[in-house]
């Protein structure tokens, strides 16, 4: 046997700048696609069908099932989407990784892609130093394209040749040649692959390769790409490990799903790959059936590969379209909502790691803040009912209050970490930007979250020393607590403006109004302390409520700032609308 360590060594090497292209490739097209990218997957909620072009859509451009998947499990996690608008987006990311495989069964195979790859990326190389971002990162996909084509031809140069190596070919014929129970064997092979790659789209051309180098024939080539189809749904089903229930049962659905599929083609296999290579025949002239040995046979059997893993994909959807609320109901049954215990608050968009690309991981960390701004809201309604239910209730609203801070403080670091984490990525101008604003973003939020915390402090120690306030004083803060609300409203509604441009005239007008209000309030504090009114511990509870609630406006505006990309400097700037 001619092959050595070292050979090997350069296999596992071309196997590492073949996945390394293919990265390349898929980050440079996610940047290109930006805000397109956001838009196809808007369309995961309308139904089904529109579900199962929008799977095929984003996996087409992320050039990653897993990639999708991984991201409809954090979506449902999320509550963005529901777990059976999921399963269409699901089947459609199925067939939309079968893109790739013919991707590298005609570049790779019918084709002397290499010198062309090597002249694109000497072509576009120089782009890269281009100060034009978009051609920047059309040049990183490029090239990412051409590395993942020149990591391919080196892995067929580094694989094994059958007729220097027959004792290697030998132990794997042992495993041919035992009629069904080999597709069974192959199948497993085909799933490990896929686990131990973490990517299907490696495993499938680990697959074409060796059909095409004559290690094994067609139909257990196809065998392993119907175990390939298992393997990819494991990443997603790792993902909603920490999820709730919702995102463990899309990850089960995708599983579920695949499985069934995998099991009636088995006892298809037979016919379905005869009428491939009919298939194949009539397309490729003057070569013969593809279950033959010969080089040019090899060849064309790598399209029939692609054609089996898209055929079966696509007739997989068509068959089981019709008994998808079927396979919910089992999978609702396999994983059962226990307790209510996955209604608990956790991070839901970002708990799932980083996504493919940064695009996709900064637009789930502004879901995220969008949620954040949500909490902010609920402890502002805490708060309002600490001042004015029945005293009964005050102790729920107080640990209501607590608890909320202590998650604040916690989403703050999370999310933070999170975002840093994206900065270590390769990241355009406008993503640096934006990150740099949700920063901003949510440290103003924490600290609003610590406002409403000192003021239940304030209220506890008021109930404590028995301190009241005149009818007069309780109805101002109410008066006030309904402007900070707009302001918070206000707040949210920028926050879910995708476009990136908000309107900050009506955030000034909200500002200048909490700052009239406070005024106001503290003339007429002066008065009733002047007048006898209230005593001077009354007073200081009362300015202190002003003054807290003052600076939740000043934290809330900075949010309105950073949300419009904008800091505020001058007075004249602070004074439209009024």
């Amino acid at each position: 046997m001619s092959y050595t360590f070292f050979d090997f060594l350069q296999l596992i090497g071309a196997l590492g700048i073949f996945i390394y292209g293919m990265k390349i490739f898929s980050d440079g097209l996610q940047k290109v696609a930006g805000n397109k990218l956001r838009a196809v997957l808007k369309g995961m909620t309308k139904n089904r069908l529109t579900g199962i072009l929008t799977g095929f859509g984003a996996t087409t451009i992320t050039q990653s099932s897993s990639t999708t998947t991984v991201m409809v499990v954090s979506f449902v996690n999320a509550g963005l989407i529901t777990f059976v608008e999921s399963t269409g987006v699901i089947m459609g990311a199925n067939i939309g990784t079968t893109v790739t495989a013919w991707m590298v069964s005609i570049f790779g195979f019918q084709m002397q892609i290499t010198p062309f790859a090597v002249s694109l990326i000497g072509i576009f190389f120089p782009f890269l130093f281009f100060g034009k971002e978009k051609l920047r990162n059309t040049a990183e996909a490029i090239i990412g394209f051409g590395i993942l084509f020149i990591g391919l031809d080196f892995i067929k140069g580094a694989v094994p040749n059958i007729q220097d190596n027959p004792e290697m070919f030998a132990v794997l014929d042992s495993f041919t040649e035992l009629g069904l129970l080999s597709v069974f064997i192959f199948v497993a092979i085909g799933t490990i692959l896929t686990l131990l790659t973490q990517s299907s789209s490696a495993s499938t051309t680990i697959t074409l390769v060796m059909l095409f180098q004559g290690w094994i024939d067609f139909p257990i080539a196809a065998a392993m790409i119907l175990g390939e189809n298992i393997g990819t749904t494991v990443t997603a089903n790792i993902a909603a490990i920490i999820g709730n229930v919702h995102a463990k049962r899309a990850a089960r659905f995708h599983f579920v799903f695949n499985v069934i599929g995998v099991t009636w083609m088995l006892f298809l296999i037979n016919p379905f790959l005869n009428g491939i290579d009919m298939v194949i025949q009539n397309f490729v002239p003057d070569v013969g059936s593809i279950f033959d040995n010969s080089q040019e046979a090899r060849a064309a059997a790598t399209l029939g590969l692609s054609l089996f893993h898209t055929t079966f994909n696509v007739l997989n959807v068509i068959l089981l379209f019709a008994f998808v609320p079927a396979i919910i109901r089992l999978v609702e049954r396999i994983q059962k909502d226990k307790d209510g215990s996955d209604h608990a608050f956790r991070l839901q968009y970002i708990s799932g790691g980083l996504m493919s690309s940064p695009e996709l991981s900064i637009a789930q960390a502004h879901k995220e803040i969008e949620l954040f701004g949500k909490l902010i809201e609920k402890m502002h309604y805490s708060f309002s009912g600490l001042l004015f239910k029945k005293q009964k209730k005050q102790q729920k609203f107080l640990k209501k209050i607590e608890k909320r801070e202590q998650i604040t403080d916690n989403i703050e670091l999370e999310v933070s970490e999170y975002l840093t984490r994206i900065s270590g990525t390769n990241l355009s101008t406008d993503a640096t930007r934006r990150i740099r604003s949700m920063l901003s973003i949510i440290n103003d939020l924490e600290r609003v979250g610590d406002l409403y915390f000192q003021l239940s402090k304030t209220f506890e120690n008021m109930m404590k020393l028995e301190v009241a306030l005149p009818k007069e004083a309780i109805l101002e803060v109410s008066d006030y607590l309904d402007v900070i609300l707009k302001a918070i409203k206000l707040m949210r509604d920028n926050m879910q403006k995708t476009n990136g441009t908000v309107d900050l005239d009506a955030a000034i007008v909200l500002e200048n109004r909490i700052n009239d209000v406070r005024d106001q309030m503290k003339e007429a504090h002066y008065v009733r302390l002047e007048k006898g009114l209230y005593t001077s511990q009354a007073g200081v509870v009362f300015l202190d409520y002003i003054t807290r609630l003052e600076k939740i406006g000043d934290h809330i505006f900075n949010v309105e700032e950073a949300l419009a990309g904008k800091k505020l400097k001058t007075h004249s700037e602070m004074v439209v609308g009024r």
